[in-house]
């Protein structure tokens, strides 16, 4: 047996042997208490998140959530650090905390999102009935409350049976987390375990796999002419550039849930032109990394197969998040959280998810990770996105719970 397969084993032991402090079907009512508290101040704290815009690459915007959640870190006795992230982005935020533990626990969420400048003045952050609603309220200003707030519930309960405890809120998730994937597996080598915060799944779920994702990138080269006098004499690259999305999206595979979807088309900007060139980007998305493997071999090939003679057409594949998946680490990790779920009378459900997460690159050093473990929402991406008010108490729990019985003892492999 593999030095990495025993440790893999030596998780699963552990992480299913932990005996928590509640009996499963019996709430920790301290915790319970808590978290009940912490829901008013939780939800302005979301409330000043949400309104303030920062899609991905607008730093004065990124930094003021960073601003926001160093000064609310720091108030729980975190060192804070500001970490760099690429020039266009602004500054990664890492937080440590450090008990009288064993384990050592990685907390992710991030601060960026879809949303252009604007947004949240248009649709500012409101609540009606169970759901509150606004840009980036479930992904994922939510995530980086779950996180501020059970720390302030550990700190509460005067908790500090962890050897380290480490929140970092990243700044270009949204994009594929370039400039902070060095970071963020550089911090995942130093825990034992890594909680994604992601939104949790509408039907009161956390996420164990996911996709990988990748960008195929299509290039077509033509000649221009006249569009009216003399079309024949140019080599339309848009009809050639139909042609190629048309026949490589055949290269998904639905047996293997493998996607191909363009999403960026762009060619020519006169109406009376046949234009020389095209290009599209399509998202491409995998459940295990053969298939990125596959269909980089089988790009160039098909590309080859051309409606419009003397065009030149390039494709290339460039990969972003790995998958991450199931593997018998999630599934003990996802035990507990199901029995510390349990202690509340809630059946917590185990899925995946198409969409890429910072969860795959920790989960790519090896080792043990959970996501989907903020608040119930949906609709993300949109301007319908929300988020569940009644998840707050029971995700609060839920997370505090699994960070105190991961802090006892030390777990997970050491990876390669």
């Amino acid at each position: 047996m593999s030095g990495r397969m025993q440790a893999a084993v030596a998780v699963v032991a552990l992480l299913l042997s932990g005996a928590g402090t509640a009996v499963a079907g019996e709430a920790n009512k301290p915790v319970l208490d808590s978290a009940e508290r912490q829901k008013p101040g939780a939800i302005k704290l979301w409330e000043r998140l949400v309104n303030i815009d920062s899609g991905t690459g607008d730093r004065e915007g990124v930094n003021a959530v960073g601003a926001i959640a160093s000064d609310e870190l720091k108030q729980l006795g975190a060192a804070v650090e500001k970490v760099p992230a690429l020039p266009a982005f602004g500054d990664n935020i890492v937080a440590r905390l450090s008990g009288s533990g064993k384990g050592k626990v990685l907390l992710i969420a991030h601060m960026d999102t879809v949303f252009a400048k604007g947004a949240a003045a248009a649709r500012p952050f409101r609540i009606e009935g169970n759901r509150a609603y606004g840009p980036g309220v479930s992904d994922d200003k939510a995530g980086i409350v779950v996180a501020v707030s059970v720390l302030k519930i550990l700190d509460e309960l005067k908790f500090k049976d962890y050897a380290r405890l480490t929140v970092l809120l990243n700044t270009n998730e949204e994009t594929g987390s370039r400039g902070s994937r060095v970071l963020i597996e550089q911090l995942a080598r130093e825990h034992d375990v890594t909680l994604n915060l992601e939104g949790g799944r509408q039907d009161d779920g956390i996420t164990i796999w996911r996709k990988g994702s990748g960008t195929i990138t299509v290039e077509v080269k033509g000649r221009a002419s006249h569009a009216g006098a003399a079309p024949e004499l140019g080599r339309n690259a848009a009809m050639e550039l139909a042609h190629q999305m048309l026949q490589l999206v055949k290269l998904a595979s639905a047996e293997k849930g493998t996607t191909i979807n363009f999403t960026v088309v762009k060619s020519g900007d006169r109406k009376n032109i046949i234009p020389e060139h095209a290009v599209a980007d399509a998202d491409i998305r995998a459940v295990v990394s053969e298939e990125f493997d596959r269909v980089e071999r089988e790009l160039p090939a098909a590309v080859k197969n051309k409606l419009i003679p003397d065009t030149e057409v390039t494709a290339t594949l460039t990969r972003s998040f790995p998958a991450m998946s199931q593997n018998p680490q999630t599934d003990a990790l996802a035990g507990m959280a199901q029995r510390v779920y349990g202690e509340l009378g809630r059946t917590l459900t185990l899925g995946g998810s198409g969409g890429a997460a910072d969860s795959s690159l920790s989960a790519g050093v090896f080792k043990p990770t959970l996501d989907g473990l903020s608040l119930i929402g949906g609709n993300a991406h949109t301007d319908r996105e929300f988020a569940m008010v009644d998840s707050i108490v029971p995700r609060f729990y839920l997370m505090t719970r699994m960070i105190m019985e991961l802090g006892k003892t030390p777990v997970g492999p050491k990876g390669p």
